[in-house]
C-alpha cells in the first residue's frame, strides 16, 4: 500500500526486457548457487565445510528472495483488493512460498478500523474470521523482550512521523516462534496530522536461521583454526625439543660423523612425527636410529617423544638393536594413544667395525662405498604397534674407513618421479657428490637440495653417518 508521503514523486518502472534480463540472470546464479551448495555437503564434523554449507543456504535465500521480487516488479501493482485480502476468490500463495512471508496492514487512527492481507493472517498465524488485529492487541503475540521494541517504533511512527523499520519476534497460536522484519510509514491529512500507519511485515525466520547457522559456523570454524594453530605451535616445539640439538655441528659422536635433518612436508599445516638420533655409548660405540609415528598433531608428537626417550635409554643400557625395537613395539602397543610406527635402530661398534641393525616396518639404510650406492638387505620386521610380541631380526655388516651409511624415513622415497626413475635411484645420482664430501653435513645439504623442491607428502627425516 504506498504511501501518502510520496504521493507527489513519480518514477519510471523498469523496462520489461530489462526485468526479464534481471530474473533470467537471478535464476542462473541461482541455479550456481545451488550447485556449490550441493558439492558442499560434508560430513557435519568438518567445521569448515558446515560454513561453507551454511553461506550456501543464506545465498539461497536472498536469490530466492529477489527472484520473486523481481516477478513482483514484472508483473506490476496488483489491485488494491487483493492486496488487501479483501475477497475470498483472490488467489493465495501456496504455504511456505515466500508470498506467504510477505504481508501488509494498515491502521486507521480516525476509524479505528484495521486492513490485514490475508498473508500477513498466514504469518501470524490468525484465522481471517478472527479479524486483524489492533495496534493495542499486537503486543500481545509479542515476545516479551521485544514489546518495549515494537512499542519504540510505533510511537515514533505515529507521533514523530519517523518510518517504521525493526524486527522484533511473536509466538502463534500453535506455538511456532516467527521473527518479522516490519517496515511502515504514517499516512498524514491534509493537515500534515497522521491520519493511519501503513507496514509491510516480512517473515524473515528462515532468513535469520541461515545467518545465525553462518555466525555460528563461522565461529566454530574460528575456534578449530586457533585450536589447530596452538596444537601446531605445542607439535613443533615439542618434537624441537626432543630431535638432537646438534644436527651436523657440534658435539656428535667421535668414532662417526653424523649429521641430520627434516624435510617438512608439503602442507606445512601438518607437523609429523619423524625422528633421527644418534646416542655415544660408554663404550666408544654408536647407536643410529631413524623412524616415524602414524598420524600429526600433539598426540603423535608425544608419543614420538616417548618412544624415542626410550628408545635413548635401552641404548645406553647396552640393549641390542633387534631386542630395542621389540620392546618399542611392546612400549607402543600398550600406550594409552595405540599408533603404528617404523622404526630403524643401528649399533656400530668401533673396535669390530661391526654395524649390527634391525628394522621395523622403515627403509633399510643406503651404504655409500668408493663412489656407488646400494641398499642393504633388509632383516624381517614389521612396524611397531601392529603385532604384540613381534620379534625383530637383527643382521650385521662390516664397515670401512670412509663408508657412508644414509638413513631415512619412507616420506622421503615414497612414490617415483616419472621423469628421474625411482627417489632411490636418485640417492644413487649423489653417490660421486658425497665421495668428494668433507663433512656429513655436506651430504646432508645434498640431500636436501637434491628432494627439497619436491617436497614429500608428509614430513621426512635424513641422517648421514661417514665411518672416520
Amino acid at each position: 500500500m504506498p504511501s501518502h508521503l510520496f504521493a507527489e514523486r513519480s518514477a519510471q518502472p523498469p523496462g520489461r526486457g530489462t526485468v526479464d534480463a534481471l530474473i533470467s540472470q537471478t535464476r542462473r546464479l541461482r541455479g550456481d548457487v545451488d550447485a556449490v551448495r550441493r558439492d558442499a555437503m560434508v560430513d557435519d564434523d568438518d567445521p569448515q565445510g558446515r560454513w561453507q554449507r551454511a553461506l550456501c543456504d543464506l545465498a539461497v535465500h536472498h536469490l530466492d528472495d529477489l527472484g520473486t521480487h523481481l516477478g513482483q516488479l514484472k508483473e506490476g501493482l496488483p489491485p488494491f483488493e487483493q492486496l488487501a485480502g479483501a475477497p475470498d476468490e483472490a488467489p493465495r500463495p501456496a504455504t511456505g512460498s515466500l508470498l506467504s512471508r510477505v504481508g501488509t496492514a494498515e491502521w486507521n487512527l480516525l476509524t479505528d478500523e484495521v486492513s490485514w492481507s490475508g498473508e500477513l493472517h498466514q504469518i501470524f498465524g490468525r484465522p481471517i474470521e478472527s479479524g486483524p488485529m489492533s495496534l493495542d492487541e499486537l503486543p500481545s503475540m509479542v515476545f516479551a523482550e521485544d514489546q518495549g521494541l515494537l512499542t519504540a517504533m510505533v510511537t515514533d511512527c505515529l507521533i514523530d512521523g519517523k518510518p517504521i523499520d525493526g524486527e522484533f519476534r511473536i509466538v502463534r497460536s500453535d506455538g511456532r516462534v516467527r521473527t518479522l522484519h516490519m517496515t511502515g510509514e504514517p499516512v498524514l491529512d491534509a493537515d500534515g496530522c497522521t491520519a493511519s500507519m501503513w507496514a509491510v511485515l516480512r517473515d524473515v525466520s528462515e532468513l535469520r536461521r541461515s545467518q545465525r547457522a553462518v555466525r555460528e559456523s563461522r565461529d566454530t570454524l574460528a575456534r578449530k583454526q586457533h585450536v589447530d594453530r596452538t596444537e601446531r605451535r605445542i607439535a613443533a616445539e615439542l618434537r624441537e625439543a626432543v630431535l638432537p640439538s646438534w644436527r651436523g655441528s657440534g658435539d656428535r659422536p667421535a668414532v662417526v660423523d653424523v649429521a641430520g635433518s627434516c624435510l617438512a612436508a608439503e602442507d606445512s599445516t601438518l607437523i609429523g612425527a619423524n625422528w633421527f638420533d644418534a646416542v655415544q655409548l660408554a663404550d666408544g660405540g654408536v647407536v643410529l636410529s631413524v623412524g616415524d609415528i602414524t598420524g600429526h598433531g600433539v598426540t603423535t608428537t608425544s608419543t614420538m617423544a616417548m618412544l624415542l626417550g626410550a628408545l635413548r635409554g635401552m641404548a645406553m643400557a647396552g640393549v641390542r638393536p633387534g631386542d630395542l625395537l621389540g620392546h618399542l613395539n611392546q612400549l607402543l602397543d600398550s600406550s594409552a594413544q595405540p599408533a603404528l610406527g617404523s622404526a630403524l635402530c643401528c649399533h656400530f661398534d668401533p673396535v669390530t667395525k661391526t654395524l649390527r641393525w634391525a628394522q621395523a616396518g622403515n627403509p633399510v639404510p643406503l651404504l655409500f662405498r668408493h663412489g656407488t650406492g646400494r641398499v642393504l638387505t633388509p632383516p624381517a620386521g614389521m612396524l611397531l604397534g601392529a603385532s604384540p610380541g613381534t620379534e625383530y631380526e637383527q643382521t650385521e655388516l662390516l664397515l670401512l674407513a670412509d663408508d657412508l651409511l644414509v638413513l631415512h624415513t619412507d616420506g622421503l622415497t615414497r612414490g617415483t618421479d616419472a621423469r628421474e626413475g625411482s627417489r632411490v635411484e636418485r640417492f644413487f645420482s649423489l653417490a660421486s657428490r658425497f665421495t668428494v664430501a668433507r663433512e656429513a653435513q655436506d651430504c646432508v645439504r645434498t640431500m636436501i637440495e637434491e628432494f627439497g623442491e619436491d617436497r614429500p607428502e608428509g614430513d621426512a627425516c635424513v641422517m648421514a653417518a661417514r665411518i672416520r
